[in-house]
């Protein structure tokens, strides 16, 4: 699975990156046929609070499906986004059964 990981109006740290790429490298097992993850990391407003989003598009078996949130932080807004995912990847799976 192709993982790729874009920041919007910033730099990512190595450090972020890192996280990002351990957190979503699930992924791959969790999802049979998944063939690419794109995940969007976009910084809105600077001076607000919750202004940090993070998005994730799966792409498996000729399907697509869509996350996003948004949070005080980066990661917080990362494992939400995982876990709506997580959800939708769970919804598919009972509704194929």
């Amino acid at each position: 699975m192709e993982t790729r990981i874009q920041a919007v109006h910033f730099d990512a740290s190595q450090q972020l990156v890192e996280f990002v790429e351990k957190k979503v490298a699930k992924f791959e097992k969790l999802c049979e046929g998944a063939t690419a993850l794109d995940v969007n990391m976009k910084l809105i407003k600077p001076e607000t609070a919750m202004n940090k989003e993070v998005s994730l598009r799966l792409l498996a078996g000729g399907g697509e499906m869509f996350a996003s949130k948004v949070s005080d932080t980066f990661e917080d807004a990362l494992l939400g986004a995982i876990d709506a995912l997580k959800a939708q990847i769970e919804k598919k799976r009972e509704k194929n059964r």
